[in-house]
């Protein structure tokens, strides 16, 4: 990639997909703008690579897209123009137990309803709510806080059903909705793609809108990878005279009278910026690294200092000679499967992440992408993709521990799918830390831009007053998911930074 030939209207930190969105809204806006990536590719969590044996793809971070259809930042820029294209499986998310039972949720509501049974009508009328309420819910939800217009056109009678969940624990909503265990499982089972337990105040509207999303834009995957989705971004911010620069890491921002206005790199060059700086960056990196201390208050230092990052994760890529042997058929047919038994195994999960621990019973986030999109493997082959919740860190370290809790988890696996570990070529392991040099703003495995728990969100997040992407520095933003709304792949983050710029410019 080549410089700007001047000193840009606009940098952006960091080329994920957040950082890549904002730099699309400003080009499309008349903004000269410079893309800065310390790695030597884009995308940050969202990339693709062999990492078992050639010819398997496997995803690095995100892996399953709920929002890439969705998503009012993503829609406007027509990404399937751009060339990405979605795949889906018949079933989008599966909850399969050892008992033989299974929830599944899907598209197709009325295959929903078969698979729930007993609590299928009751699907039925959540289903429909949704259908009816979609977009203004996620121009709601995803739009800069508080969106008190968006909220409006939401309805109050719609706001009031919302509440009712929000203020709910993911237990106490799913066993006042729904009647069998296989049902009760889905919601808080959903929710600890994040940090949120199935006990915990206010929990259960994460599970929740994960639910809602796999039932309408569905767990739909990229063909060839996750990497097409950063490709496409790329794509709309370079046809509009955007840049990018990668292996060129940001170690300072600079302030001038108060104002960003530079970045200096880790070679010691400094790049100007004539009127903004987003940074697609940890918030912690941002406030206590690469800010001067003395434009940081000290309160704002102190709340960094603290900062509750969400749970580690611990990950898996396999290679298999055939599709996984699940015990179930909508296991068989689902782009990602859900191992969490009942809401008693989910909650003692969580309480034993929490203590510190390794799980004995982990609970598992499985992906094949390849059935639904078979360029991933060889013809006749199959990748499987995984991971759990662990603690960020554990007592003596992640060398003696890696090989022990992923036989764990294979073993969790062989329990749903006998003769799992029979299709295995080779697997590729990724610890907490693994996942952090892969991308720095994976703190301690936190794939979540830190917790998802009620009290870390919107006006608190990443610290108030700072929740509207605006820092204590001008012509400084915040627009990683450490800003509101948070974890997902929708590039609302950095879509209402841009828009923050585009308003203080005006």
């Amino acid at each position: 990639m080549t410089m700007q030939s001047r000193d840009p209207d606009a940098i952006v930190v960091g080329a994920g997909p957040n950082g890549l969105t904002a730099a699309a809204y400003l080009a499309r806006a008349g903004f000269s703008v410079l893309v800065l990536e310390a790695e030597q590719e884009p995308g940050g969590a969202v990339r693709t690579r062999e990492v078992t044996l050639p010819g398997f793809l496997h995803d690095l971070g995100a892996a399953f897209f709920p929002f890439g259809q969705t998503s009012p930042a993503f829609l406007p820029l027509d990404l399937p123009g751009a060339g990405l294209v979605w795949r889906h499986a018949p079933v989008d998310s599966a909850h399969p137990a050892p008992d033989g039972t299974c929830a599944s949720i899907a598209r197709d509501v009325e295959a929903t309803v078969r698979s729930l049974g007993e609590d299928g009508p009751t699907w039925r009328r959540i289903a429909g709510w949704h259908a009816a309420t979609r977009e203004r819910m996620l121009n709601a939800l995803l739009s800069t806080p508080p969106a008190l217009g968006s909220m409006l056109r939401f309805g109050p009678l719609n706001l009031l059903r919302l509440a009712q969940v929000a203020f709910s624990s993911g237990r106490g909503f799913a066993t006042r909705t729904f009647r069998t265990e296989a049902a009760r499982r889905v919601v808080p089972g959903l929710a600890l793609h994040t940090d949120v337990g199935p006990e915990d105040p206010c929990g259960a509207i994460v599970g929740f809108m994960l639910t809602l999303l796999a039932s309408s834009g569905g767990f739909a995957v990229p063909e060839g990878g996750a990497g097409a989705v950063t490709r496409a971004l790329l794509r709309r911010v370079e046809e509009r005279g955007g840049t990018l620069r990668c292996g060129a890491r940001v170690e300072k921002i600079i302030a001038r009278q108060g104002r960003a206005a530079a970045v200096q790199l880790a070679d010691g060059e400094e790049i100007a910026a004539r009127h903004a700086i987003i940074a697609d960056v940890a918030a912690p990196t941002l406030y206590l690294r690469l800010l001067d201390a003395q434009l940081v208050p000290a309160r704002v230092q102190r709340a960094m200092r603290r900062f509750r990052q969400g749970f580690g994760t611990f990950k898996m890529d396999w290679a298999l000679d055939g599709p996984a042997p699940w015990s179930h058929e909508d296991a068989a047919r689902a782009a990602v499967v859900h191992a969490g038994d009942s809401l008693d195994d989910l909650a003692e999960f969580t309480r034993q992440v929490r203590a510190g621990v390794l799980p004995e019973h982990p609970y598992l986030v499985i992906g094949q992408q390849s059935l639904a999109d078979p360029t991933r493997a060889p013809a006749g082959r199959h990748t499987l993709y995984a991971y759990s919740r662990v603690p960020s860190s554990i007592d003596g370290g992640w060398a003696d521990a890696r090989e022990r809790f992923a036989d764990r988890i294979e073993a969790r696996i062989e329990e749903l799918a006998p003769g799992f570990r029979q299709r295995i070529l080779a697997r590729r392991i990724w610890a907490p830390d693994d996942l952090e040099a892969m991308d720095a703003n994976l703190i301690g495995g936190d794939l979540g831009g830190g917790s998802a728990d009620i009290r870390h969100q919107i006006f608190f997040r990443p610290v108030f007053p700072y929740f509207r992407y605006r820092t204590p520095v001008r012509g400084l933003y915040l627009g990683s998911s450490y800003a509101h709304p948070g974890a997902g792949v929708h590039g609302a983050c950095g879509h209402n930074a841009a828009l923050a710029v585009l308003q203080d410019e005006s």
